[in-house]
């Protein structure tokens, strides 16, 4: 287990062993990253192995073994791949507009590849681009009299309801929204019982606002923070 982590934070912070002799190599792990985005993305992450993947890049899965050493190491290189380097905060932009642009990237992230939800998942080595994302959040909320912890839970946070809605997007399918599943799977049985649930029918018959899960969760989680940094700013 060890060895294995180890392996992935090499491969993950490099700099790659070049090799002293013989031919330049023929593959990078850019380039097996790549593919192995390549077919997540067509076929969802239980589709890749390195079977696959050296097969999409015409070499032997042998071959492919040389630069990475399983699947385990091969996911840790296509997440790093995937999530491409986080959004620069934008010029001027308080804690708050910081925040809200780099939830609603990441929910982008998400969206490019679903596959991501999986691979994101439990104790895990992270690689550069990766922690430049913690990093985003983290300091954007120095110096508003947060604890590190709690800058660090704020991050967690963020991830998670992203993460939550992206997960339910993503069960939605391309065409549909988290919101609109729930009307078409709950609606007609709410109206015929709407005696019985008069709340939640009244709720799901009002139209204003409907399909803003994402939006309407990241404003209240950053309205807590906010309350929480004018009570240690202000003493209030």
């Amino acid at each position: 287990m060890a060895e294995a982590a180890n392996d992935t934070v090499r491969l993950l912070w490099g700099p790659a062993p070049k090799p002293t002799r013989g031919p330049k190599p023929a593959l990078s792990l850019e380039r097996i990253a790549a593919a192995g985005v390549e077919l997540a993305d067509a076929e969802g992450l239980g589709a890749v192995s390195m079977q696959k993947v050296a097969g999409l890049l015409d070499f032997t899965k042998m071959s492919l073994y040389r630069y990475v050493p399983g699947k385990a190491e091969l996911v840790a290189l296509m997440v790093e791949s995937a999530v491409e380097a986080p959004p620069d905060a934008p010029e001027g932009a308080d804690w708050r507009e910081q925040l809200t642009a780099w939830a609603h990237h990441l929910a982008e992230s998400f969206a490019r590849h679903p596959w991501l939800l999986d691979a994101t998942v439990g104790a895990r080595a992270l690689g550069p681009r990766e922690l430049a994302w913690l990093e985003r959040v983290v300091a954007a909320l120095d110096g508003h009299g947060l604890t590190g912890p709690e800058r660090m839970d704020a991050a967690v946070l963020l991830t998670g309801h992203v993460r939550g809605i992206a997960a339910q997007s993503r069960a939605a399918g391309p065409a549909d929204t988290p919101e609109a599943e729930l009307l078409a799977a709950l609606g007609t049985v709410v109206q015929e019982n709407a005696d019985r649930f008069p709340a939640v029918a009244a709720a799901m018959a009002d139209p204003d606002g409907r399909d803003q899960a994402l939006e309407f969760g990241l404003e209240r989680i950053l309205d807590g923070l906010a309350a929480l940094i004018d009570r240690r700013t202000t003493g209030a």
